[in-house]
């Protein structure tokens, strides 16, 4: 066996398994990658069975020993049976990886209640529900790592997306919750808050000339959008033991733009 110097062996995954929702695409198909190759054995929640499948295989040709479980984070049932049957057909969880997330823009004084408890249900209530069941058999086993999917919005507000900020700041908050209760049992849980990442739903931003794009470009210190795989280290820190005593965090990767007060004239 080749020596693996400590300092490259303390984010070493293999013989860890991990659960990643919403893990098909964007971000979360990117953490999934990230984490496979660091040797992690991955779980790929979705509910489109089809692009499971499809992302499944592609990891598989890759090399990256990974399953797909199809069930909707947003019911609990479902929720629960699914932790029960992964960890009874595929082993422990070792990391959990709460990605899948909606948004719905409106004004606040046009938002539909049926949107706002959508958005709750689905990027709050669902981490936490995950959380207690995946955490339920972390405390039996004393060990776990949880990555809450956080946002800038954990720490900012903005227009046309109260529900989103009000959910993702509850999440920072669930975040920090769970450290304090869970942190005895050695499971640390803690955030990674994206910047502004380019994905292909936010192409439309992302056009030249589009002033949402120059604006974000210019508010950001490193002149430019993340990409999905400039999350990867972070996911693979929190998710390995270089962080055993990091614990309540939310590390954003955001190209410091929460530092910066902005370029004069912006």
């Amino acid at each position: 066996m080749p020596f693996i110097p400590m300092s490259v062996s303390l984010f070493d995954l293999t013989g860890k398994r991990a659960l990643i929702t919403g893990g098909t695409q964007g971000i979360g198909a990117a953490l999934a990658e990230g984490l496979g190759r660091a040797g992690a054995t991955l779980v790929i929640n979705a509910r489109n069975e089809e692009k499971l499948a499809a992302f499944v295989g592609q990891l598989r040709q890759s090399g990256i020993e990974a399953s797909g479980a199809l069930f909707d984070i947003a019911d609990p049932t479902a929720v629960k049976a699914a932790v029960t049957r992964i960890e009874a057909e595929n082993g422990p969880i070792d990391i959990l990886i709460n990605n899948a997330g909606i948004i719905r823009r409106a004004p606040a004084e046009d938002l539909e209640e049926a949107d706002w408890e959508d958005v709750i249900r689905t990027n709050l209530t669902a981490p936490f529900v995950l959380s207690k069941y995946v955490g339920r058999r972390m405390i039996e086993r004393k060990r776990g790592k949880i990555i809450n999917i956080c946002s800038l919005m954990s720490e900012l507000g903005r227009d046309s997306v109260s529900a989103y900020a009000a959910a993702k700041g509850g999440l920072k908050m669930l975040t920090r919750s769970l450290a304090t209760e869970w942190g005895a049992h050695n499971i640390q849980v803690n955030g990674i808050g994206p910047g502004y990442i380019a994905t292909p739903i936010n192409t439309a931003y992302r056009q030249p000339g589009n002033p949402l794009d120059a604006y974000i470009v210019s508010r950001t210190p490193a002149g430019r959008w993340g990409t999905p795989q400039d999350l990867v280290g972070a996911a693979i820190f929190l998710a390995s033991g270089a962080s055993d005593f990091v614990n309540g965090q939310i590390l954003y990767v955001d190209g410091g733009l929460l530092t910066s007060f902005g370029k004069p004239g912006v």
